[in-house]
């Protein structure tokens, strides 16, 4: 497995791991209404092209095989982190999440990590600053803000 830099012919295949990820992965943590809110098949992927490039944005593949992407705004927001659904548990979100945090110094990271990414944050080091609710086309989901000083 490798890391590399986002490249823009990746968005497509990035907003496929993220939808599959979210029914095959978070759907233990949220139920089937909140995962088709949160992660409906219609990314506007001229959007996240755009933030993508905007932030630093890495992503994990190996044999040609996209198997998860990060990105971190300047500032240590840690907006998206997402592995392959069938890829979980092997190293790739700590390696995309260690590279991130040296990619992008910051006396702070943050980001909102959801009921299922909790863990794996308190394992990087972060805290829950704050339980949240996001509203995502009508439907609550619970989430936390997490920060790592």
């Amino acid at each position: 497995m490798e890391l590399r830099p986002y490249r823009p012919a990746d968005c497509p295949v990035l907003a496929q791991l993220f939808y599959a990820t979210v029914h095959r992965v978070n759907c233990k943590d949220y139920t089937p209404q909140q995962c088709r809110s949160w992660a409906t098949g219609q990314v506007d992927l001229a959007e996240w092209n755009r933030s993508f490039l905007c932030h630093c944005t890495l992503v994990a593949w190996e044999k040609g095989a996209i198997l998860g992407f990060g990105d971190m705004a300047p500032e240590g927001y840690l907006d998206r982190l997402y592995v392959r659904w069938d890829r979980q548990g092997e190293g790739i979100g700590y390696a995309l999440c260690q590279a991130l945090e040296a990619a992008v110094p910051s006396a702070r990271y943050h980001t909102y990590a959801s009921l299922t990414a909790r863990p794996f944050f308190l394992r990087q080091g972060y805290r829950v600053a704050a339980e949240n609710q996001v509203l995502r086309n009508g439907v609550l989901l619970p989430n936390f803000l997490m920060e790592k000083p």
